[in-house]
């Protein structure tokens, strides 16, 4: 029997605000938009009949899942192996400042070699393994149909594009949206994507 997943970008924090790199090391809390798009993501997932809801343990994660923990009566479970992509040296600048340097490290994982890591931080390929064990022990172990996970954008494009057959140089084909939700069905180790990217439930 399949497993109903769904991987949700956490609510916006004044650094994507800013347009600040915002990796592992960052740990900042939800804006006021961050706390609404929290509410729209409770509201359109309150319709299914969640099981389990797992996060990375960053607060943007922990606080966009709250509201949906509170309506379904849930406790959460935090996995450190899920925290964003370690952007290492960059974390906290602006991203035009560093434009020039990402661009050179994005031609690089384009090019096929994704375990060239950035300065201090992660490879994707690193990134990717470090996720996909994490989600992949708690599906082979789980008993619960239907998932919810809160994640963050580089994880969610590099998770994504590897569990679709895209390819981590392909990372950037998968587009995310604070809040949106990407819906999948895993059965035998195999992941099918319903809707990537729903953002109609988002009121801002």
């Amino acid at each position: 029997m399949s497993k109903k997943l769904f991987i949700v970008r956490h609510g916006e924090t004044d650094y994507n605000k800013r347009n600040l790199l915002q990796g592992r090391g960052i740990d900042a809390s939800l804006n006021e938009i961050g706390r609404a798009q929290a509410k729209d993501v409770a509201n359109y997932l309150s319709q299914y009949p969640v099981d389990q809801l797992v996060t990375s343990s960053l607060k943007r994660s922990i606080e966009t899942v709250q509201p949906l923990a509170l309506k379904k009566k849930l406790d959460a479970t935090a996995n450190s192996e899920l925290d964003e992509m370690n952007f290492g040296d960059y974390e906290g600048r602006h991203i035009s400042e560093v434009k020039n340097d990402l661009d050179q490290f994005h031609q690089t994982w384009k090019s096929g070699d994704v375990t060239k890591s950035l300065p201090g931080g992660e490879s994707p390929e690193n990134v990717f393994k470090r996720a996909n064990d994490a989600v992949n022990k708690l599906l082979n172990y789980s008993e619960n149909q239907t998932i919810v996970f809160i994640l963050h954008g580089r994880l969610i494009r590099i998770l994504l594009s590897e569990w679709m057959g895209f390819g981590l140089k392909n990372m950037d084909q998968v587009q995310h949206k604070n809040g949106g939700i990407n819906q999948l069905l895993y059965s035998k180790g195999t992941f099918e994507p319903v809707y990537l990217n729903k953002v109609s439930h988002l009121k801002e």
